[in-house]
């Protein structure tokens, strides 16, 4: 049986086409140009990106979101691999605990960011009456706390999801190299770091980029829990582009920070593929 043809790839190229390279084809013309949202747009050539790059608040919002995808990655990279791998066991209650760790799977961000606000507010929330440990109560009053629980609730949120890659990874993990592991007297942790994470790898990739797309594009948490402060202190480029677009109704300029963001997200991701060797994957069906 020979591979598939090309046909079978159209409804997915058409589709993508669409909802995905027309777009931001049209975002890209549209960051050329002056438009309020009324009107016809009108071309003001470079204009829009002459003033972004001069905003100082452009540049932070740069540095914020990437130090909120870093935090992600080194937290959630690590935690989701450990449960990944012991939601993978065959442990008494495994399955229903793992159900429960699961659930914030299924809440959308904005849930997720309302329940999170709610039980953080400073006069109502859980600081108020622990103020032994959280000192005044306010978590969104400094910029080290702010960012502190915009990682949290991302962690939170996100981890069961990487958790279920590594879940189905560790399982796909041939027993045989186990058992071999075993008669040579490893044990569990050599197992662990010799077997496990080497047949990982190519998940741990996949996971990570997952994971700079998804910290580059974090928007609704921010709007939700900090609206971008203190101040500009929590100010990313997603919200940025947020306040640019439909808060001062300036679309060239909002669409001038989506393209930085696609750029950014893009060339991270093309940067942990070539690093990582990932791009010289072969699949198991090679040849088929």
């Amino acid at each position: 049986m020979g591979r598939p043809g090309f046909a079978w790839a159209i409804p997915a190229t058409v589709f993508f086409a669409l909802f995905a390279i027309v777009p931001l084809l049209m975002v890209a013309v549209l960051s050329f140009t002056s438009w309020s949202g009324l009107g016809s747009p009108e071309f003001v050539g470079l204009d829009n990106w002459t003033r972004i790059l001069d905003d100082p608040v452009m540049a932070k919002s740069i540095w914020l979101s990437l130090l909120i995808t870093v935090l992600g990655v080194a937290v959630q990279t690590p935690l989701s691999i450990l449960l990944g791998v012991w939601a993978a066991g065959q442990q008494r209650n495994r399955a229903v605990l793992s159900a429960i760790y699961f659930i914030p799977l299924l809440l959308s961000s904005t849930a997720v960011s309302v329940l999170w606000r709610a039980l953080l507010d400073p006069n109502f929330g859980v600081p108020s009456e622990a103020t032994w440990l959280f000192g005044d109560g306010n978590l969104f009053g400094g910029q080290a706390t702010a960012i502190g629980v915009l990682a949290f609730v991302s962690t939170w949120q996100f981890t069961p999801f990487h958790t279920l890659l590594y879940q189905g990874a560790a399982r796909a993990v041939p027993q045989v190299l186990y058992q071999a592991a075993e008669i040579d007297g490893a044990g569990r942790y050599r197992q662990f770091f010799h077997i496990t994470l080497p047949q990982l790898r190519n998940t741990v990739i996949t996971s990570m980029i997952l994971m700079v797309v998804g910290g580059l594009t974090t928007f609704e948490t921010v709007l939700i829990l900090t609206q971008g402060g203190p101040g500009t202190d929590t100010t990313i480029s997603a919200y940025y582009m947020y306040q640019k677009a439909f808060k001062s109704f300036d679309f060239g300029a909002g669409a001038a920070v989506a393209l930085v963001l696609v750029v950014a997200a893009t060339v991270i991701s093309l940067i942990v593929v070539r690093v990582s060797g990932y791009d010289k994957m072969r699949s198991a069906m090679e040849g088929l």
